[in-house]
């Protein structure tokens, strides 16, 4: 089952790296993955203008698509010339040394990181996730007891939802206020997607 790798952390490896590394090798990794991101940068700018000129956000299958081809068109070579510099890297660098252990996270995160670039629906990194559960880190003593496992199973969709409602600048009591009025009334499951925080 694939999952996303996050170019977030695998640029960290590289930054911890610095201090060990010879200045032009880490600027070319940093130049490389920082082209990476400016594409991310485009795509979301391209959506933002398509937005402000439809006044509507652009969300969904349709974002995907468009992040895809993009994607497809920009980043993809870019992967393909970060993997050849990684492999080149990888027949000189010390395994043991920091920038050795930061090329061989890539690269045996590869499949991981590169998945992005197939799914529009993936983000570049994981970001967004780990801030949406921070609160929940910072809480954690708080959740120690929720009172039985149902609870928990309760307090995690909450948590859930609340974090999507964050992600999508929906203000969260005044959505679980609308969901609940509407859930009050029999709905099919075309209904319950479209109730959504995206949507």
């Amino acid at each position: 089952n694939p999952r996303g790798g996050c170019w977030a952390h695998a640029r960290r490896h590289f930054h911890d790296a610095m201090k060990t590394t010879p200045p032009l090798l880490y600027a070319e990794v940093m130049a490389r993955i920082g082209r990476l991101f400016a594409v991310e940068r485009d795509i979301k700018d391209q959506l933002e203008a398509m937005a402000k000129q439809q006044g509507t956000p652009v969300v969904g299958a349709t974002a995907d698509a468009i992040r895809l081809q993009i994607r497809q068109e920009l980043t993809v070579p870019e992967l393909t010339a970060l993997r050849h510099f990684l492999d080149e890297q990888k027949k000189v660098a010390l395994p043991k040394s920091p920038w050795g252990q930061a090329v061989n996270y890539a690269l045996n995160q590869w499949e991981d990181l590169s998945l992005f670039s197939k799914l529009g629906c993936l983000a570049i990194d994981n970001n967004v996730a780990e801030r949406s559960l921070r609160g929940i880190a910072l809480g954690r003593k708080n959740w120690l007891f929720v009172g039985s496992p149902s609870g928990g199973n309760t307090a995690a969709i909450l948590f859930s939802v609340l974090a999507s409602c964050k992600r999508h600048d929906v203000e969260p009591w005044a959505y679980l206020r609308d969901v609940l009025q509407r859930l009050a009334a029999p709905c099919t499951g075309e209904e319950l997607r479209r109730l959504l925080p995206q949507h």
